[in-house]
């Protein structure tokens, strides 16, 4: 497989919106069907080829350019032999600014993204027509820095507990992290699910996986080290985990899905 990439943080105004742009080209996909990963991000990925076909979430089928909301299951993409297209990874609490929707009318489901109407859904026409990635970025920039000129505003609590729990890197005690804001544990579970969908637990075990991910894509090796630098009870807690998250062993995913993996910087955005 001959492979591509370009990668960049977006456009100042969309700091805490916006993670990174990924362009990708892809020849000669041996790889029948790809495991889309949990994450703490909302995915956009535009098609410049043939349009995504996605299974096992709602909401799946054929779609040229999707929003994919967080999730606690892989999200199946039937894979052609040649793709292109670009990746945006968005902040969830970023998702009224971006969309005109909380995270949680996303949340275990992909939407086609001509569904939100207006600027968004010429983009992968815009986008088609460009001629390089840095076209294709300024287009991106454009477009979502004109809908960050008024925020949406959150509760400053709940942005907070957010970037705490992101930075412990899902550790930090459901208890402990509505002490840290000053809400009650139930009032904090009730906002974590109105606006992102999971409850705090959820996105916890989301946060522990992805840093898991994290670590092999960076080369670490030892799953049982994996395991306790993630936050897992022991290998089997991390390897059930895992099946879960993302409907295979460890080492299946390694073997069918890293190598295409390899390219993407390992950073704090992820």
């Amino acid at each position: 497989m001959s492979q591509s990439w370009a990668a960049r943080p977006p456009h100042p105004a969309l700091r805490g919106l916006v993670t990174r742009y990924v362009g990708y080209a892809q020849e000669n996909v041996t790889l029948e069907v790809h495991r889309g990963l949990p994450s703490r991000h909302i995915t956009l990925v535009i098609s410049l080829e043939e349009p995504i076909r996605y299974a096992g979430l709602d909401g799946a089928g054929a779609l040229q350019s999707v929003v994919g909301g967080l999730h606690t299951e892989p999200a199946l993409i039937t894979q052609d032999r040649v793709q292109r297209g670009v990746q945006l990874e968005l902040d969830p609490l970023g998702a009224r600014t971006l969309l005109g929707v909380t995270a949680a009318e996303l949340t275990g489901r992909v939407t086609d993204l001509a569904d939100f109407g207006g600027d968004l859904a010429s983009l992968p026409d815009r986008l088609a027509s460009a001629g390089d990635w840095r076209t294709r970025f300024a287009i991106l920039d454009e477009v979502l820095a004109a809908r960050a000129v008024e925020p949406a505003e959150q509760p400053p609590e709940l942005n907070r507990a957010w970037h705490e729990l992101r930075r412990s890197g899902g550790l930090l005690r459901v208890g402990d992290l509505a002490e840290e804001v000053g809400w009650s544990r139930r009032h904090l579970g009730e906002r974590f699910r109105a606006e992102l969908g999971l409850a705090p637990k959820q996105a916890a075990r989301v946060l522990r996986f992805e840093r898991a991910v994290r670590l092999l894509r960076a080369g670490h090796r030892d799953l049982a080290g994996i395991a306790y630098a993630a936050g897992y009870y022991d290998q089997a807690h991390f390897s059930n985990e895992w099946r879960a998250l993302a409907g295979c062993s460890p080492r299946t995913w390694m073997a069918e899905e890293l190598p295409a993996l390899s390219y993407q910087p390992d950073d704090d955005g992820l």
